[in-house]
């Protein structure tokens, strides 16, 4: 059974009465809410309550995490000792914020006075250029270290695969603290500590934060041993007022918004929106976002891309700059060339996808491929990621997009929900000069002249993974609900699950058997959405559906049809007034 959006499947999620009925009531909840909290996983009454009742006090002992201890007292060792320390970081959102929040932290700690006098730390950072480096820890980058003096190196979002590197850089004396969430590999570097909630033996209760979450559990452990130590005269600075970077990174890599990430983006994107740090207020103000309150939609739109534009195009050093400066005025300036350089991203963005596009026409079976594998000489390394995602997004299938640069290829890999882009790369390994990631991105190194091979292999590994219907959009449906279900007060205790996202997505309902009540019409830009009134008998709701307006000319008022849509209340001008937005329609059975 097809929508008319495109061809999808509606999967319509199977209640749990009898755990519906102990939520609701030992909540005091809707039924509704109590169903989607078990549809986000959630299967006990007092993980529901900390889901909806989240507080500051929800977070997990950082202590839990294994290494957590051995990290601190290296650090602690080296700031006594005033060895120098680099910073590590990645060149996207994810370790932009981790390296940022780090340095932050150093600096907050060394203008707080010991009982003993002055705390001098010497701290650096180094990220490595996207063009010419590439991710993670590389040899030259190391060697630089050690030529400046570096004693302790702290990985943030990366180096967990770096076996060779954490290698030579112990041979020279260096010690690393690797702090990393990506997918764990057969080999671990023999680092001084690891922290990575995955590891077979980490105790670590929730395993799915983003790299600067880790960071923040780092940074969280360091402050308590501080205050421990009583080395300080004066209190350490409150760790609350960081969340907005944490936030900020873990929103912008896509970590699912349950557990403990739900609580940072709640209260990080809070952060947010009352921020002092002068790079995010300049950049919410190129951004557009002035006195409102900052959503997960924004982060992934407007803030994100304009952090990640520093580290596709050129050097990621500004945006730490951005993030770490307290003059407003230099950050304005630096905002304002991220602004410049993501509208550069952009354009070349789209003509990268045009070409994409063009290939699959002419290269690609779209029908038969269960997988989409294309490379060329033309295409800018730091962007083929955005246009990955967004193929991946329109086809439904696992798609690599690989820059050729002389001998090698630099690839980017999206996938979709029924594959494990890691695992199925991991097949491959023998064609691969280098990859990694997680499930659904990854990236990979290879040679030229064998990309040829890797596609056909690439292409056989998911003929073997997928079925036909897997590579057809699915729409989960949270239950079917009836019009007069939804009144101000339900869609207000529903916004308690939020901020939605992945993992916690936006509730979805069906309404069956539903009439048009009046003709619809085009609105918005260029007429691109579609506005209507719908009812059930009982109930008048007004429907929009955004980027829809070609169901225009398939809507026949005197049909009933089955709708699937999010509710939301739409404020505009002091008026209030429920809307369902529109996600798919067909003609009931």
């Amino acid at each position: 059974m097809y929508g008319y959006k495109l061809r999808t499947r509606w999967n319509f999620i199977e209640p749990n009465n009898e755990l519906q009925e102990h939520f609701s009531k030992g909540l005091c909840i809707h039924p509704i809410t109590a169903q989607l909290l078990i549809n986000r996983g959630i299967d006990t009454l007092t993980n529901a309550s900390n889901f909806i009742n989240s507080s500051l006090h929800s977070f997990h002992n950082p202590l839990q995490m294994k290494d957590m201890d051995r990290a601190v007292q290296r650090i602690i060792h080296a700031i006594k000792n005033r060895e120098k320390i680099f910073i590590y970081g990645d060149y996207d959102v994810d370790g932009i914020t981790s390296t940022s929040l780090l340095m932050l932290f150093f600096r907050d700690i060394s203008n707080h006075e010991l009982n003993s006098g002055p705390l001098e730390i010497d701290i650096s950072y180094y990220i490595p250029k996207r063009v010419g480096e590439g991710y993670g820890l590389n040899l030259n980058a190391i060697k630089k270290i050690h030529e400046e003096g570096g004693r302790l190196i702290i990985t943030v979002d990366c180096g967990i695969t770096a076996v060779e590197e954490v290698r030579v850089a112990k041979e020279m004396g260096i010690d690393l603290i690797i702090t990393d969430h990506h997918q764990l590999s057969n080999s671990i570097p023999e680092a001084y500590a690891i922290l990575h909630p995955c590891q077979e033996d980490c105790k670590y209760p929730f395993k799915s934060l983003a790299g600067v979450g880790i960071v923040f559990k780092l940074i969280k452990s360091l402050r308590s041993a501080f205050k421990e130590m009583g080395l300080f005269k004066e209190s350490l600075p409150n760790l609350k007022k960081h969340l907005d970077l944490v936030s900020l990174g873990t929103i912008a890599d896509i970590a699912p918004l349950l557990g403990e990430n739900h609580v940072i983006a709640k209260y990080g994107l809070r952060e947010i929106s009352r921020t002092e740090k002068a790079g995010l207020k300049a950049l919410k103000a190129v951004s557009g976002i002035k006195e409102r309150d900052v959503t997960v939609t924004d982060v992934g739109f407007l803030l994100g891309p304009r952090i990640n534009a520093a580290g596709r195009l050129g050097d990621a050093d500004a945006a730490v700059r951005l993030l770490t400066t307290d003059n407003e005025g230099e950050a304005l300036d630096i905002a304002r060339c991220l602004d410049s350089e993501n509208r550069k991203r952009q354009i070349i963005q789209e003509g990268i996808l045009r070409d994409v596009k063009s290939m699959i026409k002419s290269q690609c079976s779209v029908e038969k491929d269960k997988a989409i594998v294309l490379s060329s000489p033309d295409w800018h390394q730091g962007v083929i990621g955005v246009v990955a995602s967004r193929v991946a997004e329109e086809y439904y299938k696992p798609t690599i997009l690989i820059a050729v640069q002389g001998e090698y290829g630099k690839g980017s890999a999206r996938g979709i929900p029924s594959f494990h882009l890691y695992e199925s790369l991991k097949r491959c390994s023998e064609l691969l000069v280098d990859y990694g990631g997680h499930k659904y991105a990854a990236g990979l190194t290879i040679k030229k002249d064998i990309i040829d091979e890797f596609r056909a292999y690439f292409q056989k590994v998911t003929s073997e993974v997928l079925k036909d219907e897997d590579c057809i959009p699915q729409i989960d449906i949270d239950m079917s609900v009836e019009l007069s279900d939804l009144d101000y007060h339900i869609i207000e205790e529903i916004s308690r699950i939020g901020p939605f996202g992945p993992s916690n997505p936006p509730p979805i309902f069906c309404s069956k058997d539903i009439e048009v009540a009046r003709e619809p019409v085009l609105v918005g830009k260029n007429n691109g959405h579609i506005r209507m009134e719908v009812e059930d008998g009982a109930e008048v709701m007004e429907v929009i559906g955004f980027n829809l307006s070609h169901l225009m000319e398939k809507i026949d008022c005197n049909i009933a049809y089955d709708i699937v849509y999010t509710p939301i209340i739409n404020s505009w001008r002091d008026n209030k007034k429920i809307q369902l937005k529109l996600i798919d329609m067909r003609i009931a059975e």
